[in-house]
């Protein structure tokens, strides 16, 4: 039975890695990935293919570790390898990205043989990451951004046409685009906006309701990217 288990180019100076220990590490770093999948579940969107891929990448790079027979400059370099999959053709965000490498370190600490290291480090990093997203730790008052789409008549000049209502409800505005439409007979214009505040959203559009002439007015969230970082 231990032969079974012994490599065909192990020798006197390396070392063989007993079946019990090589379960009781995968069985750990296979927690640990759960663990941490939770934690990046919480209030993030996510996708199942993600979820699996956090989940098992500490076991892989725990079984990486133990058989390059503590080689770690070898190990490392394929553990890398497996993480870029994740970003060959789907952008990822900051958060991913320190998701992964998260990831890989404990399925490295947990195949250098540090068990208790590896389920401690897991559970302070997962505590404080669980911890920043519950404080909204970095947030940049997204709720007070927008995107506004004003239509105008051709006969009205656009370039300052809103500047003392965005004067008056909102901290920045920026002018980011302007199209005609209808045979040049409309502008319609494109506002990156910063509120002061939220409640007073439908009196600003009452106020440039009035300026336009009551044309299409649209109004929504500014997104962020994933490949912003």
């Amino acid at each position: 039975m231990t032969s079974l288990f012994s490599g065909i180019f192990d020798t006197s100076t390396s070392t063989v890695i007993a079946p019990g220990y090589f379960l009781l590490c995968l069985g750990v770093s296979f927690l640990i990935g759960l663990w941490l999948a939770g934690i990046y579940a919480y209030r993030s969107r996510h996708t199942q293919s993600f979820m699996l891929t956090l989940a098992l990448l500490p076991a892989i790079v725990c079984v990486v570790i133990m058989m390059v027979n503590g080689n770690i400059g070898a190990a490392v370099g394929v553990a890398g390898a497996f993480s870029l999959v994740r970003f060959r053709s789907v952008a990822g965000s900051a958060k991913d990205i320190a998701m992964i490498f998260l990831a890989m370190a404990a399925g490295l600490i947990v195949g250098m043989g540090y068990l208790a290291y590896a389920i401690l480090f897991a559970l302070l990093v997962g505590a404080a990451l669980f911890a920043l997203v519950q404080t909204d730790f970095g947030s940049t008052r997204r709720s007070l951004y927008r995107n506004l789409r004003v239509t105008i008549p051709e006969d009205l000049d656009y370039t300052d046409l809103l500047g003392d209502i965005f004067k008056n409800y909102c901290r920045a505005s920026h002018l980011v685009s302007v199209k005609t439409s209808n045979m040049g007979s409309l502008f319609k214009l494109t506002y990156d906006i910063e509120l002061k505040d939220p409640a007073r959203e439908k009196e600003m559009l009452d106020a440039i309701r009035v300026r336009n002439g009551n044309l299409e007015i649209t109004v929504s969230q500014q997104e962020v990217t994933n490949e912003q970082l």
